[in-house]
């Protein structure tokens, strides 16, 4: 049976008098991987830093697993940020060896056995690492962990195809089945084949809400083809 996982009622953030969500009302399954899909500052990022804790709504309400965001949520949401925040004066080894230490739910074994199948040894620093490992890398983290809700921001935006492909087999083979994964992007295309459901954001409004397979069956198209009609500028 599939429980909500992240739910939000009438959910509002502003920025100065500026709304980036604007009543937002939502639900999100577990044992799903969503596309959170919108234009560049439609407010994907805003949802998720606040699903994370790092922002406070402005007003409605948002939970994860039924608690509001906190002490409760950071045990069980594995959060990929939209930019590098891992230090980059630090080996790949010690990075593995802080979220063991810092996860109760961290398989260092996944995690190790993920970055010798890239030929990324233990004993590399990440500042000498290549942009597109370095996102691995960051992935292969947040992947490693036993989550019930993983947020990710972003992951396929600054790397080449290639990696794309791998960064997107890694989430479907990795995950927690019983979870749901959250991926916010612009990149439809790529990201469209392991996709269950979908989220239309624009401007803070929620466009649409859909299955992957509905999309395809009732109005005959895929998801890149039918996000660009709705966003059609």
């Amino acid at each position: 049976m599939q429980n909500i996982i992240l739910q939000c009622r009438d959910l509002s953030k502003s920025y100065g008098g500026k709304m980036a969500l604007d009543h937002v009302n939502l639900e999100v399954f577990s044992g799903r991987i969503v596309g959170l899909l919108g234009p560049n500052g439609s407010g994907k990022t805003t949802l998720i830093k606040l699903a994370n804790g790092l922002l406070a709504p402005t007003s409605g309400e948002i939970r994860i697993n039924g608690y509001r965001p906190g002490i409760e949520t950071k045990r069980i949401v594995s959060y990929l940020p939209d930019k590098e925040y891992l230090n980059n004066w630090m080996r790949v080894g010690d990075l593995v060896e802080f979220f063991s230490e810092f996860y109760s739910d961290f398989r260092e074994q996944r995690a190790l056995e993920m970055l010798t199948h890239l030929n990324i040894s233990t004993g590399d620093k990440l500042k000498n690492l290549s942009k597109g490992n370095k996102e691995k890398v960051q992935l292969i983290l947040v992947m490693s962990r036993e989550a019930k809700l993983y947020l990710l921001d972003e992951p396929i935006g600054g790397v080449d195809p290639a990696a794309r492909e791998y960064i997107l087999r890694t989430i479907i083979g990795n995950y927690n089945p019983d979870a749901a994964v959250l991926i916010s992007t612009h990149l439809i295309a790529d990201v469209e084949p392991v996709l269950d459901d979908v989220i239309f954001i624009d401007r803070g409004h929620i466009a649409l809400t859909a299955s992957v397979d509905y999309i395809r069956e009732e109005k005959g198209k895929s998801v890149d083809a039918l996000f660009r009609e709705v966003f059609r500028c």
